[in-house]
């Protein structure tokens, strides 16, 4: 795997938080943000569908959409 950085939120305040990475092997896109925990919000998530013990669901501020089109536009 061969991680490549995209972009973080100039808003983090050195929280090195959320970031975008791509995977150049592969072309997958790699996440840090914030977990998503409040249990209305994942059993909303878990009606659509699961969510095993191996997968987190992390929330991306819309600031960050600019980094991800930059990550999917390659």
């Amino acid at each position: 795997m061969a991680l490549r950085f995209i972009g973080i939120d100039d808003t983090s305040g050195g929280n090195n938080c959320p970031m975008v990475w791509k995977d150049d092997a592969d072309g997958s896109i790699v996440l840090q943000g914030w977990e998503v925990t409040d249990p209305a919000e994942l059993a909303q998530l878990r009606e659509r569908s699961s969510l095993p013990d191996s997968e987190k669901v992390i929330r991306l501020p819309k600031r960050m959409i600019p980094y991800l089109l930059e990550a999917c536009a390659e």
